[in-house]
């Protein structure tokens, strides 16, 4: 990188928080990733517009909250890091108004709502995600998706320049939003509740977190939903139906109680991961003729 003294000293100008080479294993919830040559951590919107600004063309910018629907790469990685997360997540309550910074998790939004006494975001209680990465992808699980309760979102777009989008502007689909594949940073989610009864609500919660902890393998270090769902099947039985489960490249491996999921059974690298995505697609592809979609997003 021939400009680090310059990245280097306007990290130093933006008055936040921001550290070098920091691997990204530590920051995703599979474990896997090089190091970053640079990690900003911003407390404010503010901030976040600043470092945006001052770091358009001359590092690309990617955005990290829970790091859980990421695979990054192995070796040394040629892109700077905003993270959103202890630092950014307060969460305020206007009436069935609740809102979220970016870097709140999904469990904590869920929390929150449950101590108001308002319904509405059950369904992602235990999704491991942060707020600002489930309103990007709209998050969804149990029958809910995160376009059910989004009322709007804050942003900065890829000039710094904050906005908001807002009820069809939001472009929700499945695993999709206005934000899919573009620069923006989501910054804050105001979700639209209702009251509930808290004990229904705590018992839908506890009910769905048993839910995933019976048929999901939380023991080992995933992405989460390793495929899109394909139009008129489900990635997870085709995977079965193929007899994929167990199958592994190095210590990557196709979760033997869901497989859904590719897990990291022990110190998997991207390599064999993406190796163990392709095998797992060719297969599907060659024995039922459905072509798998990856939902987990490759960063390198």
């Amino acid at each position: 990188m021939n400009n680090r003294n310059e990245i280097r000293a306007i990290c130093a100008s933006l008055g936040c928080e921001f550290r070098e080479d920091v691997p990204l294993r530590d920051y995703t919830t599979f474990r896997i990733g090089g190091p970053a040559p640079f990690m900003l951590f911003p407390a404010t919107a503010k901030q976040a517009e600043e470092a945006v600004r001052a770091l358009r063309g001359k590092i690309r910018l990617v955005v990290l909250g829970r790091g859980s629907n990421m695979l990054a790469a192995d070796g040394a990685l040629s892109f700077a890091v905003l993270h959103l997360g202890r630092q950014f997540s307060k969460i305020e309550v206007e009436g069935e108004t609740m809102l979220c910074e970016a870097g709140a998790t999904m469990a904590e939004a869920c929390r929150a709502a449950l101590a108001h006494g308002l319904s509405g975001l059950e369904f992602s209680y235990g999704i491991p995600g942060s707020v600002g990465g489930g309103a990007y992808m709209n998050a969804g699980a149990y029958g809910g998706e995160y376009k059910d309760a989004v009322l709007w979102c804050e942003h900065i777009d890829e000039d710094g320049n904050p906005g908001r989008f807002s009820g069809e502007e939001l472009d929700y689909r499945y695993r999709h939003s206005a934000y899919s594949g573009k620069g923006y940073v989501i910054t804050r989610v105001a979700f639209g509740l209702h009251r509930g009864d808290p004990a229904a609500i705590r018992a839908r919660m506890d009910e769905l977190m048993e839910r995933r902890r019976s048929k999901q393998p939380l023991e080992f270090p995933s992405a989460g939903s390793t495929f899109k769902r394909p139009e008129g099947a489900y990635a997870a039985a085709l995977i079965e139906q193929c007899g994929l489960k167990g199958a592994r490249v190095g210590d990557a491996m196709v979760s033997e109680k869901h497989s859904g999921f590719i897990v990291n059974a022990g110190q998997a690298t991207c390599a064999d991961v993406l190796a163990l995505i392709e095998q797992v697609k060719r297969v599907v592809r060659e024995q039922t003729g459905y072509e798998l979609e990856r939902e987990v997003e490759l960063f390198r």
